[in-house]
């Protein structure tokens, strides 16, 4: 990662090599939105790919579902949304600007205000002179007041109470929800999974920092359901998978760090939760996935709430009791986000400054860019035969404009890891080079090998 990256550089270069784009841009944008480029949709479905085919697929303990967006509202009153998901709300009286009443005390004094009520931060808001509005230096604040972080929906044709609904603040419920019809329908057993990936929605007061904190936002949640007692045990082993799983796409194990969320400050769920943070050029410690030993919480809560039994039966027992549930969250936005921050590079080559992007191939946008070394025959019709044995495979490019080295430059980039150059000699020997993207390396290999050994570089 370079010494030098900044958000700034981050966001112009999202931008200026199709990652992501201010959503609605042309309408002046709307904030903490954002619409991801022909690069970033491969990259973020990749990511998302690659969390699947490692919890679900690479498992035989772990089934999937997609569950609706819109649920039942009662769903949110058995989880403890409608009344406890807020974050603390001020208002300046003279910028007429809101803000996290805890991020502002902490901004100011250092100190950690999360978990304080309204009323305790109110008084230290209106007593510390340190704090003081970022737009104006003001300081006259109202009340700071619980804020509701789900979003209001109606359905059917009528805008009345009766039909209130909510944008799912998480795809956990979703999960809980359908236990029982996992467990009807599937030949599963405890311990065993339920992954989920989807659109999760939630109004922060003060969303920011690009694609890290927006209001809406992509899951990655599984949740895993053990026999009370054996909880712990499951616990360090998802922690550990899920700390391995970032290491082995590329991610450096210095700019990792896992951090135990102290008792007091738990959610009301949970018996423990660990967080796996990146260290981000621009925000510095932050979480990117929490995994959560949750009890059994939310099955009691469901089945309380909505009169099933949502207990498990153990058939060679015959012992009923509610599973614990240990939940490794993440959202590949944020993932994308730290994978583009510990790829980006910028290094001199040969006296020239050259900007790279060091994703592991599997994640990469595209895999494998083939050049014709000529626009004309015979060499650019071998080359685009190739592309096209190559292109059901990947996601391959085509480029036969400019310089090699120019089109080397734009793949580096893109991420893309290996170039393949069809030349003059190629009539002659029937091989190509392959390049490849972190070491400028290139080796000659016979053309009809080309397929086999970018299988083989690609999953390595």
């Amino acid at each position: 990662m370079s010494q030098t990256v900044s958000m700034e550089k981050i966001v112009s270069f999202c931008k200026r090599r199709g990652f992501v784009y201010q959503s609605s841009e042309i309408y002046g944008g709307i904030r903490s939105s954002y619409d991801y480029g022909p690069l970033g949709v491969e990259l973020k479905k990749n990511i998302k790919e690659e969390w699947w085919r490692r919890l679900v697929h690479m498992r035989d303990d772990v089934v999937g579902l997609d569950s609706a967006i819109i649920q039942h509202p009662r769903v949110w009153e058995a989880s403890g949304h409608t009344g406890t998901f807020n974050d603390m709300l001020v208002e300046s009286r003279t910028s007429g600007r809101r803000y996290r009443a805890d991020h502002l005390i902490e901004e100011a004094t250092e100190t950690d205000a999360e978990g304080l009520s309204a009323e305790e931060m109110t008084e230290i808001i209106r007593t510390d002179d340190r704090i003081k509005d970022p737009a104006d230096g003001g300081r006259d604040f109202t009340e700071v007041r619980p804020f509701n972080l789900m979003f209001e929906t109606y359905t059917g044709p009528v805008k009345g109470p009766e039909n209130l609904a909510f944008l799912r603040p998480e795809t956990a419920q979703g999960i809980f929800t359908n236990f029982k019809n996992v467990l009807d329908t599937s030949r599963v057993k405890v311990p065993f999974g339920i992954a989920q990936q989807g659109k999760s929605f939630r109004n922060e007061i003060t969303p920011g920092n690009f694609i890290f904190r927006t209001r809406e936002f992509e899951q990655m949640e599984m949740e895993f359901f053990v026999e009370p007692g054996t909880d712990e045990q499951w616990h360090e082993f998802w922690i550990e998978e899920r700390w391995n799983w970032y290491t082995s796409l590329g991610i450096n194990p210095d700019n990792l760090r896992r951090y135990e969320h102290p008792e007091e400050k738990l959610s009301h769920y949970s018996k423990r939760t660990v967080d796996i943070e990146y260290n981000f050029p621009f925000a510095g410690w932050s979480e990117l996935e929490g995994i959560a030993n949750r009890t059994d919480y939310d099955l009691k809560q469901h089945a309380e709430h909505s009169g099933e039994n949502l207990e498990y039966i153990d058939q060679t027992t015959n012992q009923r009791y509610y599973p614990y549930v240990i939940e490794p969250a993440g959202g590949p936005d944020r993932i994308m986000l730290a994978f583009l921050s510990d790829a980006f590079t910028e290094e001199e080559v040969n006296g020239e400054e050259r900007t790279v992007l060091k994703l592991h191939p599997r994640i990469a946008p595209i895999k494998a860019a083939v050049f014709p070394l000529s626009k004309k025959e015979p060499v650019s019709t071998v080359a685009r035969e190739l592309y096209d044995d190559l292109k059901g495979d990947y996601r391959i490019f085509y480029d036969d404009s400019g310089s090699i080295g120019r089109r080397y430059r734009r793949q580096d980039e893109a991420g893309t890891p290996f170039c393949v150059t069809v030349d003059f000699d190629t009539m002659d020997d029937n091989s190509v080079t392959i390049r490849d993207r972190d070491t400028m390396q290139q080796e000659r290999i016979p053309l009809a090998a080309v397929r086999e050994r970018l299988q083989k570089l690609i999953s390595g």
